[in-house]
Protein backbone atom coordinates (compact mmCIF):
# COMPACT_ATOMS: atom_id res chain seq x y z
CA UNK A 1 0.00 0.00 0.00
CA UNK A 2 1.45 3.46 -1.18
CA UNK A 3 1.04 6.55 0.85
CA UNK A 4 2.39 9.89 1.99
CA UNK A 5 2.15 12.56 4.34
CA UNK A 6 1.64 15.76 3.34
CA UNK A 7 1.48 19.58 4.89
CA UNK A 8 -1.21 21.64 3.60
CA UNK A 9 -3.28 24.42 5.29
CA UNK A 10 -1.22 23.82 8.41
CA UNK A 11 -2.21 20.34 9.23
CA UNK A 12 -0.94 16.55 8.07
CA UNK A 13 -2.52 14.13 6.07
CA UNK A 14 -2.60 10.58 5.09
CA UNK A 15 -2.88 10.21 1.30
CA UNK A 16 -3.19 7.32 -1.07
CA UNK A 17 -3.43 7.30 -4.51
CA UNK A 18 -7.24 7.09 -5.77
CA UNK A 19 -8.91 8.62 -3.08
CA UNK A 20 -10.21 12.21 -2.34
CA UNK A 21 -9.80 14.41 0.42
CA UNK A 22 -11.19 17.77 2.03
CA UNK A 23 -8.60 20.18 2.83
CA UNK A 24 -9.50 23.74 3.70
CA UNK A 25 -10.13 26.44 0.67
CA UNK A 26 -7.44 26.50 -1.79
CA UNK A 27 -7.13 29.40 -4.20
CA UNK A 28 -7.08 27.38 -6.82
CA UNK A 29 -10.21 26.82 -9.77
CA UNK A 30 -12.34 23.30 -10.13
CA UNK A 31 -10.97 20.84 -11.90
CA UNK A 32 -7.14 21.66 -12.21
CA UNK A 33 -4.07 19.98 -11.56
CA UNK A 34 -1.71 20.89 -8.70
CA UNK A 35 1.84 19.52 -7.15
CA UNK A 36 1.71 19.51 -3.46
CA UNK A 37 5.84 19.39 -2.58
CA UNK A 38 5.69 19.82 1.54
CA UNK A 39 5.77 15.97 1.75
CA UNK A 40 6.78 14.67 5.17
CA UNK A 41 6.90 10.96 4.23
CA UNK A 42 6.33 8.50 1.30
CA UNK A 43 6.28 4.74 2.07
CA UNK A 44 6.12 2.65 -1.77
CA UNK A 45 4.54 -0.90 0.51
CA UNK A 46 8.06 -1.78 1.00
CA UNK A 47 10.28 1.09 2.78
CA UNK A 48 9.47 4.06 4.24
CA UNK A 49 11.55 7.75 3.33
CA UNK A 50 11.12 10.13 6.09
CA UNK A 51 12.08 14.03 5.75
CA UNK A 52 13.76 16.13 7.46
CA UNK A 53 11.62 18.04 7.77
CA UNK A 54 10.33 17.25 3.88
CA UNK A 55 11.10 14.42 1.53
CA UNK A 56 13.51 16.12 -1.03
CA UNK A 57 12.23 15.28 -4.85
CA UNK A 58 9.12 13.75 -3.52
CA UNK A 59 5.56 15.60 -4.72
CA UNK A 60 1.99 14.38 -4.94
CA UNK A 61 -0.13 15.54 -7.78
CA UNK A 62 -3.73 16.05 -6.99
CA UNK A 63 -6.67 17.64 -9.12
CA UNK A 64 -9.19 20.28 -7.98
CA UNK A 65 -12.65 18.22 -7.80
CA UNK A 66 -14.67 21.00 -5.99
CA UNK A 67 -15.17 23.35 -3.74
CA UNK A 68 -17.88 22.92 -1.12
CA UNK A 69 -18.14 23.62 2.72
CA UNK A 70 -18.24 21.48 5.56
CA UNK A 71 -21.52 20.41 8.15
CA UNK A 72 -22.52 23.62 10.48
CA UNK A 73 -20.95 23.76 13.83
CA UNK A 74 -23.29 25.13 16.64
CA UNK A 75 -21.58 27.78 19.22
CA UNK A 76 -23.67 28.49 21.76
CA UNK A 77 -22.53 30.34 24.86
CA UNK A 78 -24.16 30.92 28.18
CA UNK A 79 -23.76 32.74 31.38
CA UNK A 80 -26.40 31.28 33.81
CA UNK A 81 -28.08 33.88 36.43
CA UNK A 82 -27.20 36.81 33.53
CA UNK A 83 -29.78 36.67 30.82
CA UNK A 84 -27.04 36.36 28.31
CA UNK A 85 -27.38 33.67 25.68
CA UNK A 86 -25.04 33.59 22.24
CA UNK A 87 -25.56 31.22 19.42
CA UNK A 88 -23.16 31.06 16.67
CA UNK A 89 -23.30 29.19 13.66
CA UNK A 90 -19.92 28.52 11.50
CA UNK A 91 -19.32 26.37 8.18
CA UNK A 92 -15.59 25.98 7.08
CA UNK A 93 -14.53 26.13 3.46
CA UNK A 94 -13.21 23.19 1.94
CA UNK A 95 -11.48 22.25 -1.57
CA UNK A 96 -11.84 18.22 -2.60
CA UNK A 97 -8.79 17.21 -3.94
CA UNK A 98 -8.29 13.57 -5.95
CA UNK A 99 -4.52 12.04 -5.45
CA UNK A 100 -3.87 11.48 -8.94
CA UNK A 101 0.12 10.04 -8.05
CA UNK A 102 2.67 10.05 -5.76
CA UNK A 103 6.17 11.37 -7.43
CA UNK A 104 9.75 10.50 -5.62
CA UNK A 105 12.68 11.68 -7.75
CA UNK A 106 10.65 11.61 -10.62
CA UNK A 107 9.73 7.81 -10.61
CA UNK A 108 5.76 7.74 -9.95
CA UNK A 109 5.33 5.59 -6.59
CA UNK A 110 1.51 4.87 -7.01
CA UNK A 111 -1.24 5.84 -9.68
CA UNK A 112 -4.59 5.50 -10.77
CA UNK A 113 -5.20 3.73 -14.22
CA UNK A 114 -8.25 5.36 -16.09
CA UNK A 115 -10.38 2.54 -18.24
CA UNK A 116 -11.92 3.78 -20.72
CA UNK A 117 -15.16 0.97 -21.92
CA UNK A 118 -18.18 1.65 -24.20
CA UNK A 119 -21.51 0.63 -23.42
CA UNK A 120 -22.76 -2.85 -24.41
CA UNK A 121 -25.80 -2.68 -26.53
CA UNK A 122 -28.44 -5.10 -26.29
CA UNK A 123 -28.83 -7.41 -28.96
CA UNK A 124 -32.30 -7.76 -31.02
CA UNK A 125 -32.90 -10.91 -31.54
CA UNK A 126 -31.46 -14.20 -30.15
CA UNK A 127 -28.91 -15.37 -32.44
CA UNK A 128 -27.40 -12.05 -33.02
CA UNK A 129 -23.84 -11.12 -31.66
CA UNK A 130 -22.77 -8.08 -30.95
CA UNK A 131 -18.75 -6.70 -30.57
CA UNK A 132 -17.70 -3.92 -27.98
CA UNK A 133 -14.43 -2.86 -28.31
CA UNK A 134 -12.50 -1.75 -24.82
CA UNK A 135 -9.50 0.54 -24.69
CA UNK A 136 -7.44 0.87 -21.27
CA UNK A 137 -5.55 4.07 -20.73
CA UNK A 138 -2.85 4.12 -17.95
CA UNK A 139 -1.36 7.42 -16.84
CA UNK A 140 2.61 7.48 -16.19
Amino acid sequence: MTFAIVETGGKQLKVEPGRFYDVDRLPNDAETQLSLDQVLLVHDGKEATVGQPFVKGATVEVTVMQHRRDRKILVYKMQPKKKTRKKRGHRQALTRLMVDAIHLDGKAMGGTTKKKTTKKAKPKAEGEVVAVEAEVVADS
